[in-house]
């Protein structure tokens, strides 16, 4: 069997090197060709845990290939990007919606497209079928799996198997289940959009609330942290821990779909995303109180530590520092240094590719993202002003 994969991001490149893992003949298609023009050097496009072995692995074995070219299958696996409009908030399919007509073009009848892509309820239903001009098949997979954790989670989580033919849906879910020991469960493809973007907005709206507290911890000289911590203890409480704001192309990106699919209902869901998109803002609302009580006047001697949106992995989409960077540039001031050990390229202006370097020219440095290397190296600073969003320094500054 043959199974062709749409896009070799984040979520593409692990799902086909998998399911070549599991014995399936895979193609990898991108358009990007300078993407596939690597993958067939031999080398891989981004860092993951477990993910160079594996593909070393797939490789040796030669069950897979990539290509820009769509090729002619039984199965395709869609796993492009979806962004939403920010002025309507709706999910903005057209990665979709390019992908499943290229595959129109070369699939044959009784073909079935398997869309991993997250997209809002009934966007299916509206958006891909009517494009449909020959007999093929449509299945909602939604992927489910956080970068820094993909490979464990791509073996064990379970799955969500979206069918309107149930023929169909028992037909992909034997695929599936030669990748993963999770549970798969069959329903209908709008029951399985729509379970995808609950997921996100339940984490969205629980991140929110503990970034609300923080503001009005901070507000009433309250330790937030030692607040949730008291909390937590009772067993029906689990309150998450507040931060700089919310990255990634999943929580910060798909609760937004609800919103703008049903605009007079996702009230708590709207003001949750505001407070989660307020964070970095606050960010740096506090540093400037901290400046001004350490009698710090010089913008360029504050420093933000970390740039992706989570520790430990390369992915900087939609980060927090990214979009307080942004909104510094509102206050004309000059823009503040940065520094992260994953990001290898120049992202951003005043960025350093050393530690130390970095610590060198600041007074104020600012925790964005717990890395594992500064969680090991705080001792460095020691003799530094520090605002720690990420709990993990005593006697620093806090949210």
């Amino acid at each position: 069997m043959k199974i062709n994969v749409i896009g070799l991001g984040y979520i593409g490149l692990p799902t086909a090197l998998t399911l070549a893992n599991a014995g399936f003949n895979v193609i990898g298609t991108d358009y990007n060709k300078e993407l596939v023009k690597t993958l067939n050097e031999g080398k891989i496009t981004f860092k993951e845990d477990g993910l160079e072995e594996l593909f070393n692995e797939v490789i040796n074995n030669k069950n897979i290939k990539f290509t820009t070219e769509y090729q002619d299958v039984d199965y395709y696996i869609i796993s492009v990007p979806t962004p939403y409009d920010k002025m309507s908030k709706k999910v903005d399919a057209k990665y979709v919606i390019n992908a499943v007509k290229e595959v129109l073009n070369y699939c044959h009848e009784d073909s079935t497209i398997i869309i991993e892509s997250t997209v809002s309820p009934g966007t299916i239903n509206k958006k891909i079928k009517p494009l449909i001009n020959k007999k093929v098949h449509l299945v909602h997979a939604p992927e489910r799996i956080i970068p820094g954790n993909m490979m464990y989670e791509l073996k064990h989580n379970s799955r969500t198997i979206g069918a309107d033919e149930k023929e169909i849906g028992a037909k992909v879910k034997e695929i599936y289940q030669k990748t993963t020991d999770g549970d798969i469960i069959l329903t209908d493809i709008k029951s399985a959009e729509m379970t995808k973007v609950v997921e996100n907005t339940f984490r969205a709206v629980n991140i929110a609330f503990a970034n609300e507290l923080a503001k009005i911890c901070s507000y009433d000289n309250l330790d937030v942290y030692e607040i949730i911590k008291i909390c937590n203890m009772h067993p029906r409480v689990n309150i998450l821990e507040p931060g700089p704001g919310v990255g990634g192309h999943c929580i910060s990106v798909d609760p937004w779909f609800l919103v703008g699919d049903y605009p007079f209902l996702a009230k708590l869901i709207n003001e949750a995303m505001n407070i989660n998109d307020s964070m970095p803002e606050y960010v740096l609302k506090r540093a400037r109180e901290i400046m001004e009580e350490n009698n710090i006047t010089d913008f360029k001697r504050v420093g933000l530590y970390g740039i992706t949106y989570k520790e430990n992995v390369d992915d900087y989409r939609e980060s927090p520092t990214l979009q307080l960077l942004e909104a510094q540039k509102n206050h004309l001031a000059e823009p503040l240094k940065v520094y992260d050990p994953f990001i290898k390229e120049d992202l951003v202006a005043n960025q350093y590719h050393n530690l130390k370097d970095f610590l060198q020219d600041i007074d104020l440095v600012i925790i964005m993202v717990k890395h594992n290397e500064i969680v090991n190296n705080l001792d460095l600073l020691k003799d530094k002003i520090v605002l720690d969003t990420k709990n993990i320094m005593k006697g620093a500054y806090k949210l």
